[in-house]
């Protein structure tokens, strides 16, 4: 049997139309129906056609190992139909087989070289201009489709996100002032029925039922290319259909694949929906697969060789032809030519292509990690208007109050100011969230900009991502840190690596609040009280900040809200939930950890560590969040038990690491002790001490404390495997025991200025 199924499938193309042995109708429906003319029609087709002739030269493009990448559209080209119905104004966040829907909407925008950029992404040409060379993608701006590189469904969760942002911003005043999508626009989403049975898939169905719910309107079109496959795993016939048609909200239309004018069909009739009625669709497209999964794909594994033919004798090209060849609009040798121009365009711009430069130096490669600055209008807020929003809350500006005060203060300043930030999440609307951080927003701004969500951290950090493509500032908040893992693809496969992805063009700036990390008494298990954040760390371009006191909590959220709306950041703030309510630093009712609200105009920037103590000590705590909390309890017992002054260094910014500030304040020091909550293993402090080691020439001596590498048990128990303020103590003690001293050697400037003067 031969494996070369591209060179089987063009050939029989080509001896099907001079035979005029076409495959028989699968359903009725016909141009005339619809008023599709002759030119519509062709032009159609030759999308398909365009599509099918990029699969081909992919294949030949591997082959010759000058090409990377071979999953195609092929036995899909369906879906340029659906093209044809939508304008450019209707984002499409597309499948990887839609190859015959860009082909066509790239006519739309008189897009005229799309054929050599198509060929430069399969060549991972540096000339490319939607990724630059780092990938596959079917995206362009000027299209208004943003790239995929999702394989499985983790794109609808940021397409229902940006149907509700549509929604969002025709109920919201000034929304026209920073939004880039129409009042009228739809939204498409395309996927395969293999990606159907994902859970994101699932979830993004049920969060349309929900979320339609209270709007009653969602202008979003699930259009599901059905090719009975789930790479080498069949899809029941009607397992689709079964599944859709019980939805109540969304609207279930299918059509038949194969036939162009069915397709176009069903496509108007999801538009009417969408567009006038403002109704979720599922837009079912019955199809086949052509050419298996990908190159590497042998179908001869899994498939019969008499079912791999009778699927290749369906070709969707076929279909067409016999349709546009009864109508007597094309010839024989018309088709024919057609087919050869569009072959000879696409093997012309491969060549052209070919010769283009590719990605190489590093510098080059992560360019477009880091998105581009963009300018952004700020509101003045007067006096009064601020009196008003704030209420009886204003007198507590002046009072020292603890974090979660200071951070419901700083997102009250920060909505003020910016009319495109929206809050929301699990419970912060009506109740306030679960430690009260956001009481009172809702009131002073209303359900459309602080409201509640379905529990379903997919669907929150999804409806983030999709905010922030139409112009919004989503703050969304995960309930707890461990929460983030039931959806963290949503932040690294979809939110870090659009810009990557896009070179910079496309972008989703967000600021992600999430409360952890340990140290609740009363709180056990792996959910609640979680202190391990490595998984985050790990993504390129993400920003994670976290306070250890209440001022700094104000003045990092003012900075993270900057680098999204400004920078176009995702940005992660972790709040330690175990310093919400503290009130108390050194002693019982000392009311020490409560802190004045900072002026609005103060501000930390971003790499801004903190030094606190005496500065120029000869040895130096190293910390974050509670970890710091307890190194301040343990810098008041160390100066007053043991007349030693020590410094503090309060990382606040956990990835990047502020490697140079670091060092700098690092350098000429005896001794740096890290103090770490998270686990041993995969912990902050281990980038720290390799960090220090790559970089500094002589080196301190270095210690470290962390969490044991076990999950927080119940109760009280829980103190035993993070760390405490007495080990901090022993622990900078140890630094200065010495064979020839009895008591510590001197540590800091307080002890050498006594010394000096004693003598």
């Amino acid at each position: 049997m031969d494996l070369n199924r591209a060179k089987i499938i063009d050939d029989q193309f080509r001896r099907a139309i001079k035979k005029g042995n076409y495959p028989e109708a699968k359903s009725q429906t016909s141009p005339e129906d619809l008023g599709l003319s002759r030119i519509e029609l062709v032009e159609l087709f030759d999308s398909q056609m365009l599509s099918r002739h990029l699969d081909l030269i992919a294949r030949t493009l591997k082959e010759d190992l000058k090409s990377y990448y071979t999953i195609g559209s092929s036995g899909h080209e369906g879906n340029a139909a659906i093209a044809g119905v939508f304008d450019t104004k209707d984002m499409a966040f597309l499948h990887y087989r839609s190859g015959a829907f860009m082909a066509q909407r790239a006519k739309k925008a008189l897009h005229a070289d799309y054929i050599y950029e198509q060929i430069l992404s399969l060549v991972a040409s540096s000339a490319d201009p939607i990724s630059g060379g780092r990938h596959k993608v079917l995206g362009s701006l000027p299209l208004n489709v943003p790239p995929q590189t999702s394989t499985i469904a983790s794109h609808l969760p940021k397409a229902l996100g940006a149907a509700y942002s549509i929604i969002l911003a025709n109920n919201l005043p000034k929304a026209e002032n920073f939004t880039h999508l129409e009042s009228d626009s739809v939204i498409l989403c395309s996927f395969g029925d293999g990606s159907f049975n994902h859970s994101t898939a699932q979830g993004a169905f049920n969060a349309t039922e929900w979320i339609f719910q209270y709007t009653q309107q969602l202008p979003i079109i699930w259009i599901c290319e059905d090719n009975g496959w789930g790479i080498s795993v069949p899809t029941p016939s009607e397992w689709i259909v079964t599944q859709m048609r019980s939805k109540k909200a969304i609207h279930y239309v299918s059509c038949d694949g194969l036939n162009l004018a069915d397709v176009y069909r069903a496509a108007k009739e999801a538009e009417y929906l969408a567009r006038k009625r403002r109704l979720p669709v599922f837009l079912h497209m019955k199809t086949i697969r052509l050419m298996g999964h990908a190159g590497s794909d042998i179908e001869f594994h899994y498939k019969a060789e008499k079912d791999i033919i009778r699927t290749e004798q369906d070709d969707p090209l076929l279909h067409t032809a016999r349709i546009i060849k009864q109508r007597e609009w094309l010839t024989d040798k018309e088709l024919l030519q057609r087919y050869e121009d569009i072959y000879q365009d696409v093997l012309k711009q491969s060549k052209r292509a070919l010769a283009q430069p590719k990605l190489q130096s590093i510098s080059e490669i992560c360019a477009s990690i880091i998105p581009p600055i963009q300018a952004v209008e700020i509101n003045t807020v007067s006096l009064q208007n601020r009196e008003k929003c704030f209420g009886k809350n204003m007198r507590l500006l002046s009072e020292p109050r603890n974090m979660a005060q200071h951070i419901n203060f700083a997102l009250t300043d920060l909505m003020l100011s910016h009319d495109n930030i929206v809050v929301f999440g699990e419970d912060v609307g009506n109740k306030g969230g679960v430690y009260r951080v956001t009481q009172d927003l809702k009131q002073r701004f209303g359900r459309k900009r602080v409201f509640d969500t379905i529990l379903d951290e997919q669907t929150i950090l999804g409806t983030a991502l999709g905010l922030a493509q139409n112009g919004f500032v989503p703050i969304p908040e995960i309930q707890f840190l461990a929460y983030v893992h039931n959806a963290v693809d949503q932040i690294r496969g979809e939110a870090a690596t659009l810009s990557f992805f896009s070179n910079g063009q496309f972008t989703n700036p967000m600021v992600i609040r999430i409360p952890g990390l340990a140290y609740q008494k009363g709180f056990g298990g792996h959910f609640h009280n979680d202190n391990a954040f490595g998984f985050l760390r790990e993504i390129p371009g993400v920003i994670i900040v976290c306070p250890s006191q209440p001022r700094d909590a104000a003045l990092l959220l003012r900075e993270a809200v900057r680098l999204a709306a400004e920078e176009q950041r995702v940005v992660i703030f972790l709040e330690p939930i175990a310093l919400y309510m503290t009130k108390d630093l050194y002693k019982a009712k000392d009311n020490k950890a409560l802190q004045v609200y900072p002026d609005v105009n103060q501000k930390i920037h971003f790499g801004e560590v903190g030094l606190e103590g005496d500065a120029a000590a000869d040895y130096i705590i190293v910390s974050y969040a509670n970890g710091m909390h307890l190194s301040r309890q343990a810098a008041k017992i160390l100066d007053v038990e043991h007349n030693c002054s020590i410094a503090l260094l309060d990382l606040r910014w956990l990835s990047p690491l502020p490697v140079n500030e670091l060092l700098v304040l690092l350098e000429n020091r005896k001794g740096v002790l890290i103090v770490d909550e998270s686990r041993r293993t995969g912990s902050l402090s281990e980038e720290i001490v390799t960090c220090m080691v790559e970089n500094m020439v002589k080196l301190p001596q270095i210690k470290r404390i962390t969490a044991e590498d076990c999950f927080i048990p119940l109760g009280e128990a829980f103190e035993a495997i993070l760390p405490k303020r007495d080990n901090i103590v022993n622990k900078i003690l140890e630094f200065f025991k010495d064979k020839d001293h009895a008591r510590p050697v001197s540590i800091g400037r307080k002890v050498q200025n006594r010394r000096e003067a004693n003598s």
